[in-house]
């Protein structure tokens, strides 16, 4: 199975709009994930017409996108469990914190931040953030998510997408 995982899309926006090497990763993908931070309806629309979407609601969602998606996603992904929510909270402790916050969970991908981040406890579970594919911040570059899985196993890799 092959996830793509995209957050803080932050869309429309002048003319911005998911960089090419984004939507084709969307197409391709068997599941897209969007960790918050959409904006505005009609991006939610785009999505689900590249494939199947679970997304969440971020903080500066409008109020029509709220009412579509929950807070906290969680997903089975080939028989893992993958958690989503927008803001994980302050860096320090973060792994921590989100372990014991969705104790059920293989992964957890989140967004916010517009900062790519991957990290893995010991005992296996992970935190994702794909960064933005449209609003890097202070992050080096634009950037997505691939999420595979294969075997059991939950494998994330980060994309520069712009």
């Amino acid at each position: 199975m092959r996830i793509a995982v995209i957050s803080d899309t932050h869309l429309p926006r002048g003319a911005r709009r998911l960089p090419e090497a984004c939507v084709d990763r969307l197409r391709a993908a068997d599941l897209i994930l969007h960790a918050g931070d959409l904006v505005r309806l009609p991006v939610l629309r785009e999505l689900e017409s590249y494939g199947p979407v679970i997304a969440v609601c971020g903080n500066v969602d409008d109020a029509e996108v709220c009412a579509a998606l929950p807070a906290v996603a969680s997903v089975d992904a080939g028989g893992l469990t993958i958690a989503m929510v927008h803001d994980a909270g302050p860096a320090k402790g973060r792994l921590a914190r989100l372990r014991r916050r969705f104790p059920d969970a293989d992964a957890v991908v989140f967004g916010h931040s517009h900062i790519p981040l991957h990290e893995q406890a010991p005992d296996g579970f992970q935190i994702f953030n794909p960064g933005s594919p449209t609003e890097r911040r202070r992050a080096p570059r634009h950037t997505m998510g691939v999420a595979t899985v294969a075997g059991g196993r939950l494998a994330f890799e980060l994309i520069g997408v712009g």
